[in-house]
């Protein structure tokens, strides 16, 4: 293959997989049919036949007969707004056949899982501002041969699309700046730049078009559940990787970044996203184990596919210890960025102080020679009338000294009083109680064994 053409193609699939993969990128939408709010919301409508082929459909929310069933999803977009609006994007695309009890089911804060109007309805949405990459919302309504599913912003490997050539199954050969005779030697295999690199490394899932295609509702419902902790374990292994970044910044940074980084407050940012997927994987413990128990009496919900489940919860509790892991590593990096900025000011503390006793007798000098009274030395103030005021100033100034010492002093002086009276009267006691068992029991001399108490 020439190694133009082999660089077009890679650097055409490095952008449709970027493209494809940024939550900013509006998706293609599958038909013509628009919504109340154009632009703003994104959908897919997905028909299976169960048997393992899927074909996009037509956006009108109606069930799959015999064993097809059908999946509509939508995207709410990932920006800053009330839950109100959001309800109002619901009603404008699922309205009818769904009512006012379903898109409030689906769009509400918190967890929940149960049944209203008869259908299946569970939902795992983080109450933080949906611009936040750590606030996650995803809600679904189960029925035999329906599912519609509610996302925030676009969730990686939930969609499904057709086969095709994909980077995952070529030859990856890196980048080479070396050469021979003075040409470029050519290299076999499709070149990995390093932020395409990168960007697999984030990822702990393949491509959509390497998804297993459902049989079976129960198939699509671990799907949607798999891709969200996947979706929640991408964002951990970016924070970890951003995390190891930061620490390497700061053992080779000097002044400049540590200062940077405290100013920026990364570290209090940081731990409030850990916490806010804390709080997204505690509300997948409390959900996803409801969703089990009320799908294993389902006749159409498969038994391995309970497996799964028990196994994607299984995954989410060693996510929470990850999680844990993290926030511990940021506390530790606050504490050291916090413990050097105790230290910087304690030393400008520490030089403030040493000018302070280079300049305090100098101070206390020019305060004695500069008084308005007579009699201060080494002056020509000689009139017998105030002769004796320097003396009278210098004693009033000792007098308040010794009040200010004592002053300092007195709470030490009564701990001391406070104590040589309790150890004196723990002795008396003592004594009394000796002299009382010598009168019972004779002298020490005449006891022979262990005292009778």
């Amino acid at each position: 293959m020439d190694q133009a053409r082999v660089e077009s193609i890679s650097d055409r699939e490095e952008e449709e997989l970027i493209r494809e993969n940024s939550p900013d990128y509006p998706l293609q939408e599958i038909h013509s049919n628009r919504t109340h709010f154009p632009g703003s919301v994104r959908k897919k409508a997905y028909k299976f036949d169960g048997q393992g082929r899927f074909c996009e459909t037509a956006w009108d929310l109606v069930e799959g007969k015999g064993n097809e069933f059908c999946w509509y999803h939508v995207e709410l977009p990932k920006k800053n707004h009330q839950l109100s609006q959001a309800a109002k994007y619901l009603i404008g695309l699922l309205c009818p056949p769904l009512k006012l009890q379903d898109i409030l089911s689906l769009v509400s804060n918190g967890p929940f899982c149960g049944y209203v109007d008869g259908a299946l309805i569970f939902r795992v949405n983080s109450p933080g501002p949906p611009s936040s990459e750590c606030t996650f919302r995803i809600a679904a309504r189960v029925v035999e041969n329906s599912v519609i599913t509610v996302s925030l912003g676009r969730v990686p490997r939930l969609g499904f699309s057709k086969a095709g050539q994909s980077l995952l199954y070529e030859v990856p050969s890196l980048e080479s700046p070396s050469f021979t005779r003075g040409e470029r030697k050519k290299v076999e295999g499709i070149v990995i730049k390093e932020h395409v690199l990168e960007f697999f490394l984030k990822m702990n899932h393949s491509e959509e078009a390497d998804n297993p295609v459902p049989k079976s509702v129960s198939n699509l419902l671990v799907h949607i559940i798999d891709t969200h902790v996947d979706h929640v374990q991408d964002i951990v292994t970016k924070l970890e990787m951003e995390l190891d970044t930061v620490e390497i910044e700061l053992d080779t940074g000097g002044f400049a970044i540590k200062k940077e980084m405290l100013d920026e407050r990364r570290f209090p940012k940081m731990h409030i996203n850990l916490q806010r997927l804390l709080q997204v994987i505690a509300h997948g413990e409390q959900v996803f184990p409801r969703v089990k128990e009320k799908c294993s009496s389902k006749t159409w919900f498969a038994s391995e596919d309970i497996a799964s489940l028990d196994e994607l919860i299984g995954r989410l509790r060693r996510l929470k210890e990850n999680v844990g892991f993290i926030a511990n590593r940021v506390t530790a990096i606050q504490a050291g960025l916090d413990s050097w900025q105790a230290e910087r000011i304690n030393r400008k503390l520490y030089y403030l102080s040493f000018l302070s006793i280079i300049f305090l007798p100098l101070s206390i000098i020019t305060g004695v020679f500069g008084m308005n009274v007579g009699g201060v030395p080494w002056t020509d103030q000689r009139n017998p009338e105030i002769k004796y005021g320097f003396r009278n100033v210098i004693l009033l100034c000792i007098v308040v000294l010794f009040f200010l010492l004592f002053c300092f002093i007195f709470p030490s002086i009564y701990s001391c009083l406070t104590s040589w009276r309790r150890r004196g009267a723990v002795w008396k006691g003592w004594s009394i109680n000796r002299s009382f068992l010598i009168r019972q029991h004779g002298t020490r001399e005449e006891r022979v064994g262990y005292l009778r108490i």
